[in-house]
């Protein structure tokens, strides 16, 4: 395990969290992560920590309301947020990860979020 830091484009909005080196994503194709091109890092909410920008995320939620995607509010970047699919969690984006301590990203895994109740069962659930 290592400590990645991340942000959003304006630096607003700063995280740590703690992950392999080499990281396996899920890429998700709803309607929200394909217009944004989200790669799904997702982690224990112990493995996060939000370090600088509270007072700068914006909530968004929209069909079941139960994901709380944050944004930044000056530059609008989602760099992380409480998915749905695992709400004692968080999915970091990965693209939103600073350079150096990520040796590699991998697709490990394609959701079909756009028919997310009938493909919720075959995502792999969080290793704690």
């Amino acid at each position: 395990m290592r400590t990645h830091l991340g942000s959003c484009h304006c630096g607003r909005v700063r995280f740590e969290v703690d992950a392999e080196e080499s990281l396996c994503v899920t890429r998700c194709n709803c309607s929200i992560c394909l217009r944004g091109g989200f790669l799904h890092l997702i982690v224990p909410a112990a493995q996060f920590r939000l370090i600088a920008g509270k007072d700068a995320l914006t909530s968004y939620r929209f069909n079941t309301r139960i994901a709380n995607h944050l944004f930044c509010s000056s530059c609008g970047i989602k760099t992380f947020y409480v998915p749905r699919s695992h709400p004692d969690g968080y999915s970091v984006n990965a693209r939103c990860l600073d350079p150096g301590t990520v040796d590699s990203v991998t697709i490990g895994q394609e959701f079909d979020g756009q028919h997310w109740e009938q493909h919720i069962h075959e995502l792999r659930p969080l290793d704690t």
